[in-house]
């Protein structure tokens, strides 16, 4: 039971980093800070207004840099190490009190999972800023934010249920991953040359 407690933390919030680390980080800040939800005392290292000020910034920053078709692809390529990073960190401290090694697990889920879904999303909007038109990018990128904010808040009031959630998405995201594979393939690389057929000459 304890390890699916600590899943139940851990798992969402990783999620929620890859998707958009700076908003995951002010959620569990300001829910730490104003008492939103009833937090074990680990989150309380979110509970810094340096920390809540610093992350709702860079989520500003963010949110209007997601909305600009190819630098949002740009700002990706910097967050790959981000993202994963953070995805750790905020792993590791939502699993509060652990041993060296549950701590390195927490961290090796943690990063991974949020590479995963960071993996995905620059993917996705990869492919979406092929398409001349930009409300498809917009669109995505208002739907990322909802889902990172969504998903930490209910990790932190409903743990079992954003853990529910997280690796429904992931099988989700797994199984279409050769999809979006292919995607990319199709939009940056073009279709695979097919070997033009030559009907044989006559002899003269």
């Amino acid at each position: 039971m304890a390890i699916l407690t600590a899943l139940a933390h851990t798992v969402p919030l990783a999620f929620a980093s890859g998707v958009n680390l700076y908003a995951t980080v002010a959620v569990l800040g300001l829910c730490s800070h104003y008492g939103l939800v009833g937090l074990p005392e680990q989150f309380r290292a979110f509970d810094n207004p340096i920390i809540i000020v610093a992350a709702i910034a860079l989520y500003l920053v963010e949110f209007v840099a997601d909305k600009i078709p190819w630098f949002d692809s740009v700002w990706d390529v910097v967050h790959t190490v981000v993202r994963p990073v953070g995805g750790a960190l905020v792993a590791v401290t939502a699993l509060g009190d652990a041993s060296p090694a549950g701590r390195v697990l927490a961290a090796l889920l943690g990063g991974s999972i949020a590479m995963t879904t960071h993996l995905t999303k620059a993917g996705t909007r990869a492919v979406a800023n092929t398409s001349p038109e930009p409300f498809s990018n917009w669109a995505l990128s208002l739907g990322e934010d909802v889902l990172a904010v969504g998903i930490s808040y209910v990790a932190l009031a409903h743990p079992m249920i954003a853990l529910a959630v997280a690796i429904a998405l992931l099988i989700v995201i797994g199984a279409f991953a050769s999809y979006l594979i292919r995607a990319i393939r199709r939009r940056f690389f073009g279709q695979p040359a097919t070997a033009s057929l030559q009907l044989p000459q006559r002899p003269r």
